[in-house]
């Protein structure tokens, strides 16, 4: 199990579902102060509520993450309680459908200031803090951020951005000692889709269909995520930054199907 300091601190965002919700209880787990950022209050509520049970420090902030005041909250109040900051994880995101012809304008707005520009500006809020303990980021990408596939242009879009952007501070970042890694996921069984509009009978089929479009038969889980961002921002992955990790049971290795 790779070992951190006492008394870390850790900014999760999109911590109330899915891959954010994961990695929040990981962190908890392992005896970390985490802060949980997220947009829906009652659902961040019940999780925090839900680690303070089992013994773990944990603060909630919502917020909307495609405004700037909400970003800049996130990592002031979470320095401001624990002190310092010494992971980031940016786990909020969506998805929508759309192709170039039908993509609107609002949806492609949207996308890009959630999936990209806000992991943008929590790195750059939190810099300061993340050099002053030599920290780490993980950001959530997708395997749609290494491949093209269709129907889902602007999530693809904001995904690869996603990529470039890690890509990029970590050489920026690598003479102060901060570390910028992304997982890049293949189906993970969470609630992404259904956010994105597709309903339960929909995505029963979605998920069944994805066990043969990912080679080794079958679609992941949030908490086989949550163990590699754990790794990546641990002191034994102290000489990896700037990857995009896949994490999708082969399913990057695929051609469309």
């Amino acid at each position: 199990m790779p070992s951190y300091p006492q008394d870390m601190s850790v900014l999760v965002t999109g911590a109330s579902s899915g891959i954010g919700l994961a990695t929040a209880r990981k962190y908890a787990e392992q005896g970390a102060q985490v802060a949980l950022a997220a947009r829906s209050v009652d659902h961040l509520n019940d999780v925090v509520d839900e680690l303070k049970a089992n013994g773990a420090t944990a603060i909630a902030i919502p917020g909307d993450l495609t405004q700037a005041q909400a970003v800049e909250e996130c990592v002031a109040r979470t320095v401001g309680t624990f002190g310092g900051l010494d992971v980031l994880v940016t786990a909020a995101g969506i998805i929508s459908t759309g192709t170039i012809e039908s993509t609107s304008m609002d949806d492609w707005d949207l996308m890009m200031n959630l999936n990209v520009r806000s992991p943008f500006y929590l790195m750059q809020r939190a810099m300061p803090h993340l050099v002053e303990r030599k920290g780490a980021v993980v950001n959530v990408s997708s395997v749609t951020g290494l491949r093209s596939f269709p129907g889902i242009l602007s999530y693809c879009v904001s995904k690869a951005g996603v990529d470039q952007l890690t890509r990029c501070a970590a050489l920026e970042m690598a003479p102060k000692g901060v570390r910028i890694n992304a997982v890049n996921p293949g189906v993970v069984v969470t609630n992404l889709h259904r956010a994105g509009g597709m309903n339960d009978a929909d995505y029963a089929r979605f998920l069944e269909h994805s066990q043969s479009t990912h080679p080794m038969g079958r679609v992941g889980q949030p908490e086989e995520v949550a163990d590699l961002i754990f790794f990546l921002a641990s002191p034994e992955a102290g000489w990896i930054t700037g990857v995009t990790c896949a994490i999708d049971g082969g399913r990057a290795l695929t051609c469309f199907r």
